[in-house]
């Protein structure tokens, strides 16, 4: 049509496009209502390709409908962080953590982090992080806690499915603007307006990329459970003297003989030089003493 206000020549904007161009702008100032000025801006562009194409009615009122009155789907199934801390004592912490290891691996899941630290000269112990499927969660954590004495056990289930939904509400919406924006990169021709959309174009695919690192987290700790396991051995009871017999006496007095003998070796040891010396200057004056006593006869 002659005189229509949306016609394009060249590279230029129609007026439809610079009304956009001005809505998109306003919308980097709007953070709070972005999803309600997002939505305004796709009506926008449904009613002007609508005029565009004489075409009127369902689709046009479909479109103008606020977002907030259109139902959405109920979510198909639940999703739940789900958390456990175990403490187990062992008779023996590298085989206990070898059978943790094999239960998370048997199941699906996988060791996020292991240490083993030795308490002391006999005992040992170890802190294993094990990354279980949510269907094996309960299972894995009766083998876990069965596998020595257990001395404490906690667990914890958040349920995040409207967290799910939202952010994969708010990712599907942040497409849609982004690829608006292209879309307005393609029709302006004006520096300035391709400055000001690149900006706008780089904020939202980072706003974007930052939703996504969230939704890949939530699918992460809402597939696979986290286990906490501590493996301890026991404290080694000490003897009481009184309960000490004959042979533990004698195991003893020997013991006793022998660190006596060898204190008495190393003080033979370390008197030697001077004895050797004295002993020397004995002779020497013996010597002498014998030499005068001839002359004197």
């Amino acid at each position: 049509m002659r005189g229509a206000p949306f016609v394009r020549t060249g590279r230029r904007v129609s007026g439809p496009a610079a009304v956009l161009l001005a809505a998109v702008l306003a919308l980097s100032g709007c953070g709070a209502s972005g999803e309600d000025s997002s939505a305004s801006a796709d009506r926008g562009v449904a009613g002007a390709q609508q005029q565009k194409s004489g075409k009127a009615g369902a689709p046009a009122a479909d479109a103008e409908r606020p977002e907030r009155t259109r139902k959405n789907p109920k979510p198909s199934a639940t999703h739940v962080i789900r958390t456990a801390s175990l403490s187990v004592e062992v008779k023996d912490t590298s085989k206990a953590a070898a059978n943790a290891r094999a239960a998370a691996q048997g199941a699906g899941g996988l060791v996020e982090k292991e240490t083993t630290e030795r308490i002391d000269a006999t005992r040992e112990s170890a802190h294993l992080v094990l990354r279980v499927p949510q269907e094996a969660y309960d299972e894995v954590l009766r083998e876990l806690s069965g596998a020595g004495k257990l001395v404490s056990r906690t667990s914890a289930a958040k349920d995040v499915t409207d967290q799910v939904v939202d952010t994969d509400s708010r990712i599907a919406t942040q497409r849609a603007s982004v690829a608006r924006v292209r879309e307005l990169m393609d029709r302006a021709d004006k520096l300035a307006d391709v400055v000001t959309l690149e900006g706008e174009l780089s904020s939202r695919q980072a706003e974007l990329e930052s939703l996504l690192a969230q939704q890949a987290s939530l699918k992460d700790r809402t597939t696979l459970a986290t286990v906490t396991l501590d493996l301890v051995e026991p404290e080694t009871a000490a003897e009481a003297d009184d309960d000490a017999g004959f042979p533990d006496a004698v195991a003893g007095g020997w013991h006793a003989f022998l660190t006596m003998l060898r204190w008495l070796a190393m003080a033979v040891g370390a008197a030697a030089p001077f004895l050797a010396v004295a002993a020397l200057l004995a002779v020497l004056w013996r010597l002498l003493h014998r030499r005068r006593g001839a002359k004197g006869e």
